[in-house]
C-alpha cells in the first residue's frame, strides 16, 4: 500500500522534515549525511517511484513517529521552482464565465510565495473582498523532462495533490493576464500531502473533485471531465519548456466557483473552505483577513 508523503516541522523547531503518514502518525524519512533543505521531497522524489517507496517503508518500520496533530504541515513541496496552472480546463466553468471550449490550454503562472499548507490560513487581503474558491488537482513532477509524448508523459509524474487556486476575481480582471489575482501571498493552498502517482488511476483521471465552504458543497465534479487531461497537459508544456522535480502544475477548476453564482459568493473571515479529491484526502483552511 503507498503512504500520502509530507513536508512538515516539529513544534518550536524550522527545520523541514519530509515523512510518511499512516496510522495517524508521520514517520520521518531520516538521512543523517544529507541535513533538510525545503526541496526534500522533490529530491526525493527525483530518484525515482522505487526510490520513493523503499524510502517509506524503512521510514514505517522504524519507530521514529510523532502524531499527525502534533506537526506543521508544510505544501508538499514548499517552494517549487515552477508552479503552472490552468485555466479553464472544464467545458461547464468556461461556460459559466461566458467563455468558449478552448482549444489550448489557459496557461498562466503562480509564484511559491503565494503558496500555504493545509490547516494555514487562506489569506484575504486589505486591498479586495472578492476570494473566490478553485478545487484543482495538483501534479507533482519527478523527473526532469523535454519533448514528453503521450506514451511517456505520465513517467514523469511523481504524485498529486489537492489544490486551492483562491483568487481575488476583480485584480484578476484588471489586466488581459490574470497573473495578479493569482498570486496574493497565503491564498494558493496545497496539500495536505503528495500521494505517489502509482497509487491512483494514470494521470489521476475518474477522481471526484469537490469543494466545501462552511460544509456547503459549491463545486463536484470528476477529474474524467478535465479538456486538457495531465498527459496531453504535460506533452504541451513541454514542447515549450523543461519540467523539473517539485515543479506543481495545477489541473484546473470545475464548474460552482463563487463568482459565477447570483449573487456572487466570497469567502470572508472565519469560513472554512474544503477541497477534497478521491484518493487525495482534503485540504481545509480558514479564512482570515491579512494583518
Amino acid at each position: 500500500m503507498a503512504h500520502p508523503f509530507v513536508s512538515y516541522t516539529l513544534p518550536g523547531q524550522d527545520t523541514v522534515r519530509i515523512g510518511v503518514v499512516a496510522d495517524s502518525s508521520v514517520a520521518e524519512i531520516a538521512d543523517p549525511g544529507h541535513p533538510f533543505m525545503p526541496g526534500a521531497l522533490a529530491a526525493l522524489a527525483a530518484q525515482g517511484p522505487q526510490a520513493m517507496r523503499e524510502a517509506g517503508d524503512r521510514a514505517l518500520a522504524g519507530a521514529k513517529r510523532v502524531p499527525l496533530a502534533e506537526v506543521r504541515l508544510l505544501p508538499p513541496v514548499p517552494r517549487p521552482g515552477k508552479i503552472i496552472c490552468l485555466g479553464l480546463n472544464y467545458a461547464d466553468h468556461a461556460a459559466e464565465g461566458g467563455n468558449a471550449k478552448p482549444s489550448y490550454p489557459s496557461f498562466f503562472m503562480r509564484g511559491a510565495t503565494s503558496l500555504i499548507a493545509h490547516g494555514a490560513p487562506l489569506l484575504r487581503p486589505r486591498v479586495s473582498d472578492k476570494l473566490d474558491f478553485e478545487a484543482e488537482l495538483a501534479v507533482v513532477i519527478g523527473r526532469r523532462a523535454r519533448h514528453l509524448t503521450p506514451d511517456d508523459a505520465l513517467s514523469a509524474v511523481a504524485g498529486y495533490a489537492c489544490f486551492n487556486d483562491a483568487t481575488l476575481r476583480d485584480y484578476q480582471r484588471r489586466t488581459a493576464q490574470w497573473t495578479i489575482g493569482k498570486n496574493f501571498d497565503g491564498t494558493g493552498a496545497f496539500g495536505p500531502w503528495l500521494v505517489p502517482a502509482d497509487a491512483l488511476p494514470p494521470g489521476a483521471a475518474g477522481l471526484k473533485i469537490e469543494s466545501r465552504l462552511n460544509g456547503r458543497v459549491m463545486q463536484s465534479d470528476n477529474t474524467a471531465n478535465m479538456l486538457f487531461p495531465v498527459a496531453e497537459t504535460l506533452c504541451l508544456l513541454t514542447e515549450a519548456l523543461t519540467l523539473e522535480p517539485g515543479d506543481v502544475i495545477a489541473m484546473g477548476t470545475p464548474a460552482g466557483v463563487g463568482y459565477a453564482r447570483k449573487p456572487p459568493v466570497w469567502m470572508q473571515p472565519g469560513d472554512r473552505i474544503e477541497i477534497e479529491i478521491e484518493g487525495l484526502g482534503i485540504l481545509a483552511n480558514t479564512i482570515k483577513d491579512d494583518a
